[in-house]
């Protein structure tokens, strides 16, 4: 079977958690644009710039972080951290993702609360998303170069981008069949995933035993559950932070295949069932989210904010809406480490089985098909304002129309490829360049 591909060699070095946490701090401040886009930040740092990770390690993390509930991007942070530094640096990196965008829809929450202008944060980051869809294009073209290294690898994720994107697959379901598609070529036709199906060395945790597994599971979920244990006596089960706290802890084990597949659930449940928010605030927090670093399902939190700071009795509205960030952040989030701390040491230990390699090589390209689908759908949204639903083989697909193609975001985007590609700039060089340069024009064009 001929490769398409060869992968590149790598000198691994572990850093010391001083450097590790520095980085971190890094990629939490440049995680705008959605999962895409920070997994493609992660990559750029961990993989390319510092090697603290190698290729098909941070592919056997993403896989398995894919394969969980919640917001994948924060979940793989977690892991890369556990990876380098164990529990302590799982806790440290996930924690940091999460922070820079929790403190900034807190601030954003408080003006929308005491109706204060925050159209002017959309002016601000007018031309993020330029740079945001540059950095993910070319991870994409990075990442697929890499996992894609044999022509059925490639099938896998051209199937995997046409289900999801066109006919809108369940993302398990997609993820199911890969899985099934690569064990079953390990056994009949092991050259179809490439030239060897065994990871690269590397970092390599000592084994782990299904008591300390346990001891994981149980400690975690404790923590879980703690500040519900507290507030029930105090608060009685009808109060709207004890109801935030069941419906984001049912909420977060349930977020399979990112924060899109659950926002609309989240929505009609906070609106028509609830009654936390007014129609069309949903969508003011989706902005928040989508303007502000870390995961996308970090829009509960406006969602709890917003929900405590009306029903804030017995607390004034400030402290509650507080405590309803702080509650809907807690029950979202702590389950994602769990997951973590759970299961990547057993999955570490799967990296050295033949069959459960070729099953996850099979993941891999159809993450990479489903990688490519989001990023497809960012692009189209960024670059275009209007779209229209089309009927194409029983699936309604949305297309853009070409007369509202927004020229301004294209110069943006064609300025920050440059810079990235021909002009060697950082990340960080390149979103504080668009931003200046989308906001200089977004006021200047009225």
């Amino acid at each position: 079977m001929e490769l398409r591909g060869q992968r590149r060699s790598y000198t691994m070095t572990k850093p010391t958690l001083q450097q590790a946490v520095t980085v971190w701090v890094r990629v939490a401040l440049l995680s705008f644009g959605g999962p895409a886009a920070q997994i493609a930040v992660m990559h750029r740092i961990v993989v390319e710039e510092k090697r603290w990770v190698d290729e098909p390690r941070f592919m056997h993390a993403l896989n398995f972080c894919m394969l969980l509930p919640g917001p994948e991007a924060q979940q793989l942070a977690t892991y890369l951290g556990w990876l380098m530094h164990g529990v302590r640096g799982g806790l440290i990196a996930g924690t940091l993702f999460i922070l820079p965008g929790f403190l900034a829809i807190l601030a954003l929450s408080f003006l929308y609360a005491y109706l204060l202008d925050v159209s002017l944060v959309a002016a601000l980051f007018f031309g993020l998303k330029a740079a945001v869809l540059a950095l993910v294009l070319l991870a994409v073209k990075k990442i697929a170069s890499k996992a894609l290294i044999t022509r059925p690898l490639a099938v896998i994720c051209a199937v995997s981008f046409i289900a999801i994107a066109i006919f809108d697959v369940p993302f398990p379901l997609i993820i199911a069949a890969a899985a099934s598609v690569g064990y079953l070529w390990t056994k009949q036709r092991p050259t179809w995933l490439g030239d060897t199906l065994l990871p690269a060395g590397g970092l390599r945790p000592q084994a782990v035993s299904m008591i300390s597994t346990l001891r994981v599971l149980l400690i975690g979920c404790f923590i879980w559950v703690l500040p519900l244990m507290l507030m029930l006596p105090m608060l009685g089960s009808d109060h709207v932070l004890i109801t935030e706290a069941l419906f984001f802890s049912k909420v977060a084990v349930v977020t399979f295949g990112g924060a899109y597949s659950v926002l609309a659930y989240i929505a009609q449940q906070a609106v028509d069932v609830y009654q936390w928010l007014l129609p069309g605030e949903m969508l003011d927090g989706l902005g928040m989210a989508e303007s502000t670093p870390g995961p996308l399902i970090q829009v509960v939190q406006f969602v709890g904010f917003m929900a405590a700071f009306r029903d804030a009795a017995p607390f004034s509205p400030p402290v509650a809406a507080v405590l309803g960030s702080l509650v809907t952040t807690w029950a979202v989030f702590v389950p994602c480490f769990v997951f973590v701390f759970a299961g990547a040491p057993h999955i570490e230990r799967l990296r050295h089985n033949m069959a459960i390699a070729g099953a996850l090589r099979g993941i891999t390209a159809a993450v990479v098909g489903v990688i490519a689908s989001l990023s497809l759908w960012f692009a189209s949204h960024v670059l275009f304002a209007e779209h229209r639903v089309v009927n194409f083989a029983g699936a309604g697909l949305s297309l853009p129309i070409p007369a509202s193609m927004d020229f301004v975001s294209l110069s943006l985007l064609a300025g920050a490829l440059l810079a990235l590609l021909k002009l060697n700039w950082g990340i960080g060089r390149v979103l504080i360049g668009t931003v200046a340069a989308g906001a200089g024009l977004d006021l200047f064009l009225g």
